[in-house]
């Protein structure tokens, strides 16, 4: 295999990184980073477990040099910022490692030789005594200074004031074990930051303390840029904000980031709402998140505030409005409070001189070369500024269908997605995240069977989208011809035009036809297979790959309020957004969400609280539509004529957990069935209210909503066609809101739409959007570098039982974050904290169905199966469908160890393939359609949850 340039360059890096690395010792002493020793002591790990035979020492060697690489590719990563770190440091690395790789016994021995070896040594500490030596510190002009120790212990101080259960001196002690003699004054930062990072797993609240630590560097910096006089202590701040507010609006101006319209705000005023308490509320991995990627910088240097950087956002969203610093400090309040947190696009660029605030956006490729290419091209555009998209190829004619211009074939669609592709990876959004696209097609275009293949690492690379994800959008008819286990028609578009704008009845009769007619020969280009052997290959191409996605065409078009104004041909990036697309509109969405663990109490959902958190953000979301900065025509065509939002929700397990429900319950089911029932009603009524003082968007008029049809009313249209009863209970009064639609309009076509909110959550601090719980204690990974995550509440229960200590903490690290296998935790504590590969996925797709029901677009519905076979991924598939879901989003599947565990290749290199029941080779006489293979199946390398280089959904 031949070795690229660019592999060469980056081993080159690393190579460079791991010389200039510098370790610690627990004497102080600095040494040069070494991998060999890494090596060393896994070996003698793996030694004292399992013998000196040759045989065993041969396969010792194997995954030791596999496991040191790994770790060293992680300290570097992680350190290489700092370039140095402690002894401790790798250890901790060497330990997870271990965990991952499936090597239980020598990572318990590891563990016990570790926690041993410190106390040895804290007791010969206690018996000689314990000097801090003298310290040089390194400054920002390279002199050296003595340690201000009074200094480094007040920010420690002021770090863990108001936190219950932690303190000062185990932050400090080891930090001090990470000095050195002439260490710089960021190294200094770091080593308290990563100090309290290290106790984050024995007690959540460390999380806390180490933002704090984090807010000090960043304190320092923007004061030190905008006032010229960098302060040290979270007290000096508070008095200092408005001061600073003021300069930070000249200096974002100056630096030509901020829109200079914000300097003819009242900024006294907003100066004086500053809550820079709030500054303190953040976790680390949060305010990590922000640190590196939202707030402004010029020259390397961090300018911007957190408080700064939500009133930024909030006066972004107000400049249109008639009293601006009132509505500024609202939406302000409302956000810096973390009850409401807008999407990544409106973070990264309200209030600045590129106001492209939406997040998601669909469009239809036409079927000719100018249209073609002007869609990638207008992909590259919508992408530059953090746009997520959508793209429905279904139009574009298929391989072997005539082209009058040439007189030769087309080559079908693959060619163009590869094209498509490669533009998502060379836009990349400033460096900030990736670019990010979406293929949808539709189930009967003749490429369908090549496009399920897109994502597979093996067969010709030029017809592969590695970096491109993919989605089926499935008509209600096909799932009927599997269900009867029936013959299905492949064609290519240009010869049945209109199937891409039909559904429901018209779909099933003009399809009916066009079958009729390829027997008779009168269509070319057609194929005849078996629908449950083409839904199998679906199922196998998810399972294997992870694409192409499941969504539902009739249901996103029988329940959308806009029929009368055009057709939805496909989702989005995450698959949340259900908008019409046309050759003269591209579909917008403006994303938002509710951190619904911010509404309950031990009593239930704060219902006032929820109500007014929903109507300022309506007021916020409408807003982004005036201000956004749109980078195609068609874009603000349709975003200024239908006005649609979405406003969505995160933390619904957190929510769980205040309630003391267990996820995996009808309790949990209901409360999703209530809780969305309330954002519905208030979403619906804000944008009545909108529209009560801003008018009914333009194409209001024909509307479902303009005939009283509400999203709970549209479901019968679903179950009028299929035939079969869907869920449309309610408790509250539909019939006054209903009126009040009807006479009044709506401000909005489309309201509500759930995504994925991964970076938003983080920042806030809440589970992600309406996921369950990935595990109770693990590392999280993003391009932020690496973070312990622990289950708060879980943590207080255990409190609470006198069950958290260092040996919970030691079993938790060999389950995996799992409560479930060890013996000790109470029944009701493993109901309570089931983590997501713990729980039936049924659970997961009645919630959903309960929420879809009140929402006028779609939900980013993340399924997890354990242990999956053929059999578990079709009952599960067909069974969204059946509920009326409008689409899924990725399926994370896990073996009955856990993903990090789980062998993703065979001995010979080879990727496991799925195993399904072969279909028969004659078609007659057609045998009953036998039931899909129980064989469990080895989890494949998907979009893992931890994955660094992910983050197209947050």
């Amino acid at each position: 295999m031949s070795t690229s340039h660019d592999d060469l360059k980056t081993r080159d890096e690393q190579d460079g990184l791991a010389t200039s690395l510098r370790v610690i010792r627990r004497d102080g002493a600095v040494a040069p980073f070494q991998a060999g020793k890494i090596s060393v002591a896994m070996t003698k790990a793996f030694l004292a477990v399992e013998g000196h035979s040759a045989a065993a020492s041969q396969r010792i060697h194997e995954i030791v040099a596999e496991l040191t690489e790994q770790v060293a590719d992680v300290l570097l990563r992680r350190f290489h910022a700092v370039r140095a770190l402690h002894i401790e440091d790798i250890q901790d690395q060497v330990e997870l490692a271990l965990m991952r790789g499936g090597h239980h016994k020598v990572a318990r021995a590891y563990v016990l030789y570790r926690e041993e070896r410190a106390r040895e040594r804290a007791a010969a500490a206690a018996a000689a005594g314990s000097a801090v030596p003298g310290i040089q510190v390194r400054g920002k002009d390279g002199a050296l200074r003595p340690l201000d120790a009074s200094l480094l212990q007040r920010l420690v101080a002021e770090a863990c004031e108001g936190l219950a259960d932690v303190s000062p001196e185990p932050v400090l002690a080891e930090a001090r074990r990470n000095l050195y003699d002439g260490i710089s004054s960021d190294e200094l930062s770091q080593a308290l930051i990563l100090a309290a990072r290290t106790l984050i797993e024995q007690e959540p609240n460390y999380s806390q303390v180490s933002a704090r630590l984090l807010l000090a560097v960043a304190r320092r910096e923007a004061t030190g840029f905008v006032l010229g006089n960098g302060l040290q202590t979270q007290g000096e701040m508070a008095g200092a904000y408005p001061e600073y507010f003021a300069g930070y609006v000249a200096k974002g101006i100056e630096a030509g980031l901020l829109n200079p319209e914000l300097a003819r705000f009242d900024l006294k005023r907003l100066g004086a709402a500053l809550k820079p308490e709030r500054d303190l509320q953040f976790q680390y991995l949060g305010f990590q998140t922000l640190y590196d990627r939202y707030l402004l910088q010029t020259g390397g240097v961090r300018f911007e505030m957190p408080q700064a950087f939500f009133m930024r956002v909030a006066m972004g969203l107000a400049l249109n409005e008639i009293d601006r610093e009132e509505r500024a400090v609202e939406f302000y309040e409302l956000i810096s409070s973390f009850d409401f947190m807008c999407s990544t696009p409106t973070l990264f660029n309200s209030g600045t001189r590129h106001s492209q605030l939406s997040s998601c956006f669909l469009t239809s490729v036409p079927d000719d070369l100018d249209g073609i290419f002007g869609a990638i091209r207008d992909n590259a555009l919508l992408a530059k500024y953090s746009g997520g998209i959508g793209n429905s190829w279904t139009r574009v004619r298929g391989l072997g269908a005539h082209i009058r211009g040439t007189n030769g074939q087309s080559q079908g669609i693959v060619p163009f997605l590869k094209v498509a592709n490669d533009t998502a990876i060379a836009v990349n959004q400033g460096g900030k995240r990736k670019g990010a696209v979406c293929a949808y097609l539709e189930t009967w275009h003749i490429d369908v069977e090549e496009f399920l293949d897109l994502r597979k690492n093996t067969g010709d690379d030029r017809r592969r989208t590695h970096d491109m994800n993919t989605a089926n959008w499935v008509p209600d008819l096909f799932m009927q011809r599997v269900e009867a286990d029936g013959e299905w028609t492949l064609f290519s578009p240009d010869e049945v035009p209109d199937l891409h704008d039909l559904y429901g009845t018209a779909f099933r009769e003009a399809y009916e036809r066009y079958e009729a007619r390829a027997r008779a020969g009168e269509i070319k280009v057609h194929k005849t297979v078996r629908a449950v052997d083409l839904w199998r290959r679906m199922l196998t191409m998810l399972f294997e790959t992870g694409h192409p996605w499941m969504t539902f065409k009739d249901p996103c078009n029988l329940r959308s309020p806009q029929r009368h104004a055009g057709v939805v041909h496909s989702s989005n990036l995450c698959t949340e957004i259900t908008l019409n697309t046309s050759d003269t509109e591209v579909a917008v969405c403006n994303l938002g969400s509710i951190n619904l663990g911010r509404h309950v109490t031990a009593g239930g959902l704060d219902r006032a609280r929820l109500a007014r958190t929903i109507r300022t953000a309506m007021r916020m979301l409408d807003n982004v539509i005036d201000v956004n900065f749109y980078t195609i025509p068609q874009a603000r065509r349709s975003n200024l004529r239908h006005r649609p939002i979405g406003l969505g929700l995160m933390g619904f397990q957190d929510a769980l957990h205040a309630l003391r429900l267990p996820i995996a319950s009808e309790e949990a089911v209901r409360f999703a069935d209530e809780s969305m029932e309330l954002i519905s009603y208030h979403a619906i009524e804000a944008s009545v209210e909108l529209a009560a003082e801003r008018g009914a968007y333009a194409s209001f008029p024909g509307s479902l909503w303009s005939q009283g049809v509400l999203p709970v009313d549209s479901i019968r249209y679903v179950a009028e066609a299929r035939g079969e009863a869907l869920d449309q209970s309610a408790t509250l009064d539909w019939e006054g809101l209903r009126a009040r639609v009807m006479s009044t309009g709506m401000r909005n076509s489309n309201t509500m739409a759930i995504a994925p909110t991964a970076t938003i959550s983080n920042i806030v601090g809440a589970t992600q959007s309406i996921e369950p719980t990935f595990r109770n204690l693990f590392v999280k990974a993003n391009m932020s570098g690496d973070f312990t995550v622990v289950n708060p509440f879980m943590v207080a229960d255990l409190k609470a039982r006198g069950l958290w200590d260092e040996v919970m903490v030691s079993d938790l690290k060999y389950y995996d974050g799992s409560l479930g296998p060890i013996e000790r935790i109470p029944d009701d504590l493993k109901a309570l904290y089931a983590t997501a590969f713990e729980i039936d996925p049924s659970w997961l797709v009645e919630a959903a169905a309960r929420r879809q029901k009140w929402i006028d677009q779609a939900q980013s519905l993340n399924l997890y199966l354990t242990n999956p076979n053929g059999r578990k991924l079709d009952a599960l598939y067909r069974l969204a469908w059946k509920r009326g879901l409008k689409t899924t989003y990725y399926l994370r599947t896990q073996a009955a160890t856990h993903v990090e565990k789980a062998t993703l290749k065979r001995s010979d290199g080879k990727l496991n393939a799925v195993k399904l029941a072969p279909a028969p080779e004659a078609p007659a006489p057609r045998p009953p359609a036998p039931p899909m293979d129980e064989t469990p199946l080895d989890a494949p390398k998907v979009c893992l949850l931890d994955d660094p280089t992910c983050e197209a959904c947050q």
